[in-house]
């Protein structure tokens, strides 16, 4: 017979009634349990952050973010990596001037566990409509609670805890059905080294061609000025020098009248 709960609501496990721990092992050892689990559609949130390293201090580190405000990152842990060009690096590996990428993503799955508990035994006594006394294999006695509005199906027919006699042979089966939500997040962040700085180029500049220096004058040939004559200045008119001559014939004459005398 199987314990079916038909008023819609999950179907509390028979609890037993008992007070030593050696009930409740004992009890255990007959109830076979078997959990399931369903998965409903998972929903996916992705929340991305961008900013530039601009101060780094041992496993402290300064980030600027997009929207420009200032976030100080203390004490970064040695095991927490960035993925650079597919290489892991730690804090100390990275720089400033740096673009990190934190890609955050939630998981949200729906879950339904469904646990089967399946009790085997013989009907000992039956206390309509709240417990029933069951037989174990192990020929002990316990007792369990039979949940409000639970009916039995005996031999196709459906019946109620009035319809259970002594002797039976009964196979009590419980399912339990628990909503549960699986959230599991997956955080990644990524980083793109500053650009390489341009390299220096030396720069050629065209000078102008230097101008021609003026060829030297050749070196005087004292033979040759001493060989050509001395050219005069052409002067203008004969009578200076009649006059100088006059001059120094007077003189003359005056002389040797002055020795005469």
């Amino acid at each position: 017979m199987k314990l079916n709960n038909l008023m819609g609501r999950p179907i509390l496990a028979l609890l037993s009634v008992g007070i030593f721990l050696a009930f409740t092992v004992s009890l255990r050892a007959q109830v076979e349990t078997v959990t399931t689990s369903t998965s409903g559609e998972a929903a996916h949130e992705v929340n991305v952050e961008n900013a530039e390293v601009v101060y780094l201090a041992g496993n402290d580190m300064v980030v600027r973010t997009e929207d420009g405000a200032i976030r100080h990152i203390p004490n970064v842990s040695e095991t927490q990596k960035i993925l650079v060009d597919g290489r892991e690096l730690g804090v100390h590996e990275l720089k400033v001037g740096m673009k990190l990428q934190h890609t955050m993503t939630t998981t949200t799955t729906p879950m339904l566990i469904t646990k089967v508990e399946t009790v085997e035994g013989r009907i000992f006594h039956v206390n309509p409509p709240r417990s029933i006394v069951i037989t174990m294999a192990n020929n002990k006695n316990h007792v369990f609670r039979i949940p409000e509005g639970t009916k039995f199906n005996i031999d196709g027919q459906e019946t109620d805890a009035w319809g259970l006699q002594k002797g039976m042979h009964i196979t009590v089966t419980s399912v339990t059905e628990s909503p549960e939500t699986h959230v599991a997040v997956n955080r990644m962040t990524t980083g793109e080294f500053p650009p390489a700085p341009p390299a220096e180029t030396a720069m050629l500049i065209e000078e102008p061609n230097p101008a021609p220096e003026p060829a030297a004058a050749p070196y005087p040939d004292p033979v040759a000025e001493e060989a050509a004559p001395e050219s005069l200045p052409e002067t203008g008119s004969p009578l200076p020098a009649i006059g100088l001559l006059g001059v120094l014939m007077l003189s003359f004459g005056l002389g040797l009248r002055r020795i005469r005398a």
